[in-house]
């Protein structure tokens, strides 16, 4: 039986938690005695601590983060009611802040504030030693990369074959972006590339294809970056998937040779954007060349076959509707492959707490702590936008409506969007669960009652759209009126208007 249980509750079991793996790599003679086990947000409390408890563990840690809180706060309740006597240990970026206050908090025995790597081992071994500990909130200590073993060995057979694996050629960021965690660090750091290129080989000769880059600033050393792309092309399979966070305004030719060399499918950019308002950005602390920003956009649609996911924030202080609908339609028009609307989050321990009372910023107090209202944005509009970003999502970044969403969006993004948004929530009150077939049904709707699309053509987009998405329903808009059935008879004939559509739809 392990001495000691490393667990977290993951989003979905797709995900594999990096940050177990490194604790437990790094256990040195504990190793043997170390057990990672993984759950999800949808699993019960009860049965987690039947499964923990079953290895009879001394000591428990747990990975605590912002989506997770919540959630393992009653995992850890229940546990130390019925077995007080393990010893329960908390790390992550959700106690390493303005922890004082947490329930959660209260119930351990133990915290790690900030790097685990290092500090979580050391605590174990005083443990095991029988050597209580005389402080409850341990500063975790930053090693240096090159004392820190790298995980990747611990990718089991099942995460290889099932899970995407995070992975990290780099620590911390340079930029100071206050509503992020990361600008809380001094620079970034970069691993052994040698050695870390190494892992990924190994990883691969295994089986792995599935690569997610946790690094915040992926392209800030082109040489780097450079090497990496370059193993990652002399490995080029039709199965093959990187994700890469990159800054969006530093994109030099050599990368951009090597992207353009990627097929459809393998290459994935998070590029955040966060806003276009000069004086938003100062006021955050965000550098970026905005006009360099939208030239390497358009290149990466033109020139590049890489997915392009691009991220807005809504209410960032200082900024209302108007510069946001500017911003997005701003975006729209550069055409990434998907807009993630953001609504902003206050999370432990981030500057951008400084401008609560300035600017009027409400917060919710439960996680994800997103914001509810500032002194631009009132409650009930606030309220509109994230329902804006929901039904975005299921719709603009679904990728199941190429025809029908230029129709959707016309030459003013985001006013017609929201319009559409304002109008699907007083059809259903619903922003989940809302089955694919009532879906192009009410979209079929919404493009007539919410933005005056004409109706045979709304039809003909999205017959077009439901036939390519592979589904076998059938919606009752596929059942139309004599001179819609006139109107796709035409456009199948011509495939004019289809091909218009696909031209503007990218």
């Amino acid at each position: 039986m392990p001495a000691i249980v490393l667990a977290t509750l993951n989003a979905r079991y797709y995900h594999a938690s990096l940050g177990l793996r490194y604790l437990a790599a790094n256990m040195g003679e504990l190793e043997s005695q170390t057990q990672i086990m993984e759950f999800i947000l949808q699993h019960k409390p009860e049965d987690i601590i039947e499964a923990v408890l079953a290895a009879q563990p001394k000591i428990v840690g747990f990975g605590v983060y912002i989506w997770n809180v919540e959630e393992t706060t009653k995992v850890v309740a229940l546990l130390k009611r019925v077995a007080p006597e393990v010893v329960v240990v908390l790390g992550g970026p959700e106690v390493s802040y303005e922890y004082v206050e947490q329930e959660i908090v209260r119930l351990a025995d133990y915290v790690i504030t900030g790097w685990g790597d290092v500090s979580f081992p050391k605590l174990c071994r005083e443990l095991m030693a029988g050597r209580p500990q005389a402080q409850k909130i341990i500063v975790g200590e930053q090693a240096a990369l090159s004392d820190i073993t790298l995980p990747y060995a611990l990718y089991n057979d099942e995460d290889i074959a099932h899970r995407l694996l995070y992975v990290e050629a780099s620590r911390g960021c340079p930029f100071k972006c206050e509503f992020c965690l990361s600008s809380l660090d001094k620079t970034a750091w970069a691993f052994d590339l040698d050695l870390f290129l190494s892992e990924m080989a190994r990883l691969y000769e295994r089986g792995a294809r599935q690569f997610k880059f946790v690094d915040r600033t992926f392209n800030l050393n082109i040489k780097a970056s450079a090497r990496i792309l370059e193993f990652f092309l002399a490995r080029l399979d039709e199965t093959l998937f990187i994700h890469f966070e990159v800054i969006p305004d530093h994109l030099p030719d050599k990368l951009k040779e090597l992207i353009a060399r990627f097929p459809a499918g393998s290459l994935q950019f998070e590029v955040g954007i966060q806003t276009f308002n000069p004086e938003v950005q100062a006021l955050i602390s965000r550098k970026q060349d905005t006009a360099k920003t939208e030239e390497n956009l358009r290149w990466l649609r033109n020139h590049s076959q890489a997915h392009i996911h691009a991220d807005l924030i809504i209410g960032l202080p200082g900024e209302g509707v108007a510069s946001f609908a500017q911003g997005f339609d701003r975006l729209a028009a550069l055409n990434p492959h998907e807009i993630q609307v953001g609504i902003l989050k206050r999370l432990r321990g981030t500057p951008i707490a400084r401008h609560t009372e300035t600017y009027g910023m409400r917060y919710s107090p439960h996680s994800p702590y997103t914001v509810l209202a500032t002194d631009r944005i009132d409650f009930a509009t606030m309220q509109r936008l994230v329902r804006f970003a929901r039904y975005w999502d299921l719709v603009a970044n679904s990728g199941r409506f190429p025809l029908s969403l230029p129709l959707l969006l016309g030459d003013s993004p985001f006013a017609r969007f929201l319009a559409f948004s304002d109008w699907l929530y007083a059809k259903t009150r619903q922003t989940h669960q809302i089955a694919l077939d009532r879906l192009f049904d009410l979209l079929y709707i919404g493009l007539i009652e919410a933005v005056a699309v004409v109706q045979a053509e709304a039809y003909a987009a999205l017959a077009c759209d439901y036939a390519q998405s592979g589904a076998k329903g059938a919606p009752a808009f596929l059942k139309p009126v004599e001179s819609n059935k006139a109107q796709l008879m035409k456009t199948k004939a011509t495939h004019q208007a289809t091909r218009q559509l696909r031209h503007i739809a990218g």
